[in-house]
């Protein structure tokens, strides 16, 4: 179930954007505002709000490590922000001064890119701040804007309809009527498919296994695909299938449209493992899609007037939803519906040592760690390389220099461990403690009504935080009561598991 826990009504005006980072919620309006939230207790930060746009903030998005937000405003501007004190970095006008209506940062950071109501578009060198690359689409106002999640191309909609694939280069790919009356939004998965069963177009799937097929006996290499989502002035959301083929370009197939908003449908965003599909309409309704079978698990009904924006959190099972009512709602998820992380870590283990090499790299730039993929590729890291790698061959083999960036390495591949080992232990989910991810012996009860194992959870409160692992949420007490019926569901569990072994 998603439940509402917060409401924020600071802005003045309609909110048109909220995006996440991992520590912060960033809302922008029609108010010339930007405001930050810190996600433990959503209170605003000290420098909050960010003034300096002398007209309406359209869009709003945070850098890949948080560092930094970037917003756009009607006044024809970008400008970056240091979230760590509000302080503003640059400001990038755009060519002519047309209004900004989206912007976005590149997977690596290195570059942003802003489109605006003319049409134009330019790729902005972070580092340097200036202007890298511009284009401009044929027809309409530049409205909606992603990235791949490798970051070698993007996706931009216009006002017309049009759903435009650019390289990093800005060279225009591929250009597509996407929706009749409009493209109000866009938005990538960060999971590549590589499974053709998950499509929910039968048709699609048995495409797409002949033409690989067909690449298979001429001896060509195989295609990526990424799903995206876009949504528009139709009432309709559409999932799509990008194909990033080395010989043959690049592909743009339609896979599937889900149904359910009466009315134009304002904004789109998948969860950061692929599994859900949030949107926002002007029916003042926020629908969660299920991405494999299209269904519809939520229905939202509390905002009063249009719905505009909607983001998922990064780390935590939570949801932003932002309308014209000048509001903001927070929504918090049942964590056993919300599966953080690349996706392919809930794959049995056997398919996780049969990775590929590109595999592999598709797991490290969703873990944020693109820089790396060119060592592993180097290397020949594959599912079986990725799950014996340790601290010395991280340093020594792969030459990874920096400590800090080593230990990230190491913790990700430990994570991918711990739950590859209790997937293939078959340990159900609710009985493994949400902080170590192993079997609980002890199981208490916390203030925030989540179940964990009673040492890892005073380990947590001795180490002073004062929040929920779970939520990020203030735990509201720290006492601590033992979950008796889990214990003994547990101990039922185990029983089964030593009869079911000594019969076999």
């Amino acid at each position: 179930m998603a439940k509402l826990i917060h409401t924020l009504a600071d802005h003045s005006d309609d909110v048109n954007y909220c995006a996440f980072s991992s520590s912060c919620l960033a809302t922008c309006s029609l108010d010339k505002t930007i405001r930050l939230y810190s996600l433990n207790n959503f209170t605003e930060l000290p420098y909050s709000p960010l003034k300096g746009h002398t007209y309406a903030v359209h869009c709003c998005c945070f850098s890949p490590s948080g560092h930094i937000l970037a917003s756009c405003s009607t006044d024809g501007t970008t400008m970056l922000w240091n979230t760590h004190n509000g302080q503003r970095l640059a400001v990038l006008k755009q060519p002519r001064g047309s209004p900004v209506r989206v912007c976005r940062f590149s997977p690596d950071s290195a570059y942003l890119v802003s489109g605006a109501a003319d049409g134009s578009i330019v790729l902005w060198n972070v580092q340097s701040l200036k202007l890298y690359r511009s284009g401009s689409v044929k027809d309409g106002s530049l409205v909606a804007c992603a990235f791949s999640p490798n970051g070698n191309l993007f996706v931009t909609g216009s006002s017309c309809g049009d759903l435009t694939i650019w390289d990093d280069k800005m060279r225009c790919l591929y250009n597509e009527k996407g929706h009749d009356l409009g493209v109000t939004c866009c938005d990538f998965s960060s999971q590549a498919v590589s499974d053709y069963s998950r499509c929910p177009s039968f048709a699609l799937v048995l495409e797409l296994m002949m033409k690989k097929c067909s690449r298979n006996l001429s001896g060509e290499q195989g295609s990526r695909y990424f799903r995206m989502a876009s949504c528009g002035q139709d009432n309709q959301i559409k999932l799509w299938l990008i194909s990033l083929a080395d010989l043959l370009g690049c592909e743009l197939k339609y896979e599937c449209t889900l149904n359910g908003h009466s009315a134009p449908v304002l904004a789109c965003a998948f969860s950061y493992d692929g599994q859900m599909l949030v949107s926002g309409s002007v029916d003042k309704s926020i629908m969660i899609h299920d991405t494999k079978t299209g269904s519809i698990l939520h229905t939202l009904t509390q905002h009063t007037r249009y719905v505009t924006t909607c983001a998922f959190a990064p780390d935590i099972p939570l949801l932003a939803t932002g309308s014209m009512d000048k509001t903001v709602n927070i929504w918090q998820f049942d964590p056993k519906q919300h599966f953080a992380g690349s996706g392919l870590e809930d794959e049995p283990k056997m398919s996780i040592e049969n990775w590929s090499e590109e595999e592999v790299s598709v797991w490290l730039c969703a873990q944020g760690l693109k820089d790396l993929v060119g060592i592993f590729k180097m290397n020949n890291i594959d599912g079986k390389e990725l799950l014996s790698l340790t601290k010395h061959s991280l340093s020594n083999d792969l030459k990874i220099e920096s400590l800090g960036l080593r230990s990230k390495v190491f913790r990700k591949i430990e994570e991918l461990r711990s739950k590859v080992d209790s997937v293939s232990l078959g340990i159900p989910d609710e009985f493994l403690c949400p902080i170590t991810r192993e079997l609980m012996e002890e199981p208490v009860i916390a203030a925030d009504g989540y179940s964990y194992e009673k040492e890892a959870m005073e380990n947590w409160i001795s180490k002073k935080r004062r929040s929920s692992p779970m939520t990020n949420l203030p735990l509201q007490s720290l006492i601590l009561t033992p979950n008796r019926t889990l214990k003994m569901a547990i101990n039922r569990w185990l029983e089964t598991q030593q009869k079911y072994n000594e019969t076999t």
